[in-house]
C-alpha cells in the first residue's frame, strides 16, 4: 500500500485492538425469526424488520405483480424521466396513511433528512437545533446546510428552552430537527414539549420518525399520529427500511412543502428514482397496514415480553419506551465477547459499540418483530442468560 494511505492499516489496527471493528455477518436466507448464517440457522434478535414485513408473502406478490407491468428500474432522476405512474399512487397512499397533505418519496432515509434539512435551512444566517443524539444521517444532513448547528441535550427541555431563547434574535430561518425514536435506547422524543417551544419561538418543527413509522400510532402511524399532533409537525421524515422491511425514504407534510421539496432537493434532482420492486412492496406493506393494526400489536406484545423476561435475570435493559431492547455490557470488547458467544449458541444478535453509542455503554441491541413466536423469545432469552452467567453480567 502506497505510503500516504498507510494510515488505512493503521486506523483499522486500531480498531481491531480496541474492539470497534465489527465482524459483518452474511444472511444467506430470507430476513425473518430465523435466519440462516454459513449454513446454520440462527434465531435473529437484530433486525430492523419490525413486522415481519421483509419476506411478507403478500409483499413478494405484489412485487412479482408490478415487474410484470413497470419491468425494474425507474431509468432517470424523477424530475427528468424517472416518475412512474407507482411512485405517484405511493406517494398519495403514504400521505393518506400519515394523515398528511402530501408526501413525495426519496431513495432512502438517509436521502430524506439530505433532501430536508440542506433544502430548507441553506444559509449561514439560519439555525438548526439538534437533539444530541440525533441520527448519523441527521448530523451529517445539518453539516451540509450552511446554517449554524445549536445543539441541545438529549431530550432536555430545559436545554432546548434555553437554546431558544439564546437564538430567540437570529434573523434567518429557525428549525428544530430531532429522532422520533431514538434506535439505540428506544426512548420517545418528548414532541408536545418540543413543539409548544418551537411554536413560541417560530421554529420550524422536523422529526425522523424512521423507527415509529410502523410502530407508534394508530396502526403504525407514527409519532405525530401517537401524540395527536396532526398539523403542529411541520415536517415528517421517515425510512421504508425499517418496519416496511423495504427500502426507500419519505418526506410528508403540507403540499406547498412537499411541492417545495420535490423542486428543490438534490437527492430527488440528482439521484435516480427508487426502483419498481421496492415500490411494489412499500405500497403493499401500507395497504396492510390500512387494513388493520394486527402486525403492530403483536410487535408491542412481543416487546414487553422479551424485556420483562431478559429483566428478570437481572440484564440492564435502560429506559425503553418501545420493542427496542437495548441489553447494556460496558465495555466494547466485553460486548463484542458476548455477540460471539451468543452466535456460536445459535443467537444472532450484533453488538454495537463505539461511534454509534458512547464509550463505556456497548451493548447488544435485541430488535423482536412481530413474526417472532413466543418458543423463539423464549429460545433467545435462555441463551442470553447462559452467556451472561458465563461472563458474569448477571449473577
Amino acid at each position: 500500500m502506497a505510503v500516504p494511505i498507510n494510515f488505512i492499516t493503521e486506523e483499522l489496527d486500531r480498531m481491531k485492538r480496541e474492539g470497534l471493528y465489527g465482524n459483518i455477518r452474511t444472511i444467506e436466507s430470507p430476513q425473518g425469526p430465523i435466519v440462516k448464517i454459513t449454513g446454520k440457522e440462527y434465531i435473529n434478535l437484530c433486525s430492523n424488520n419490525y413486522l415481519g414485513f421483509c419476506n411478507h408473502p403478500e409483499l413478494v406478490q405484489r412485487v412479482k405483480e408490478a415487474v410484470d407491468v413497470y419491468g425494474v428500474g425507474p431509468g432517470a432522476v424523477r424530475t427528468i424521466a424517472g416518475t412512474m405512474s407507482i411512485h405517484i399512487e405511493f406517494e398519495k397512499k403514504i400521505a393518506q396513511f400519515k394523515g398528511c397533505e402530501a408526501a413525495i418519496l426519496l431513495q432512502s432515509g438517509f436521502c430524506a433528512n439530505l433532501a430536508v434539512l440542506p433544502t430548507l435551512a441553506p444559509n449561514a444566517e439560519d439555525i438548526i437545533f439538534s437533539d444530541s443524539l440525533n441520527h448519523a444521517s441527521i448530523i451529517d444532513s445539518c453539516r451540509l446546510s450552511k446554517a449554524k448547528v445549536v445543539r441541545y441535550e438529549h431530550s432536555d427541555m430545559d436545554s432546548l428552552k434555553a437554546k431558544a431563547e439564546e437564538y430567540a434574535g437570529a434573523t434567518g430561518r429557525k428549525m428544530l430537527v430531532t429522532d422520533g425514536v431514538f434506535s439505540m435506547d428506544g426512548d420517545v422524543a418528548k414532541l408536545p414539549e418540543i413543539v409548544d417551544i418551537c411554536e413560541k419561538h417560530g421554529i420550524i418543527v422536523v422529526v425522523d420518525d424512521a423507527h415509529g413509522e410502523g410502530v407508534l400510532g394508530k396502526g403504525g402511524r407514527g409519532i405525530a399520529d401517537h401524540f395527536g399532533l396532526h398539523g403542529r409537525v411541520d415536517v415528517e421524515v421517515g425510512t421504508l427500511s425499517k418496519a416496511f422491511g423495504v427500502m426507500g425514504g419519505i418526506v410528508a407534510g403540507k403540499a406547498e412543502l412537499v411541492d417545495f421539496i420535490r423542486q428543490k432537493a438534490r437527492p430527488n434532482l440528482f439521484s435516480s428514482a427508487l426502483t419498481v420492486p421496492d415500490v411494489a412492496a412499500n405500497l403493499a406493506a401500507v395497504d396492510i397496514l390500512l387494513r388493520n393494526d394486527n402486525l403492530v400489536k403483536k410487535l408491542w406484545e412481543n416487546g414487553h415480553y422479551i424485556k420483562a423476561e431478559l429483566s428478570k435475570y437481572g440484564f440492564n435493559t435502560a429506559h425503553s419506551e418501545t420493542p427496542i431492547t437495548p441489553v447494556i455490557i460496558g465495555e466494547a470488547n466485553d460486548a463484542k465477547q458476548f455477540g460471539v458467544k451468543l452466535f456460536e449458541n445459535g443467537v444472532f444478535a450484533t453488538p454495537i459499540v463505539f461511534p454509534t453509542v458512547p464509550k463505556g455503554t456497548a451493548r447488544i441491541r435485541v430488535m423482536v418483530s412481530a413474526a417472532h413466536t413466543k418458543e423463539h423469545i423464549d429460545n433467545g432469552v435462555a441463551v442470553f442468560a447462559k452467556v451472561g452467567r458465563e461472563m458474569g453480567i448477571i449473577k
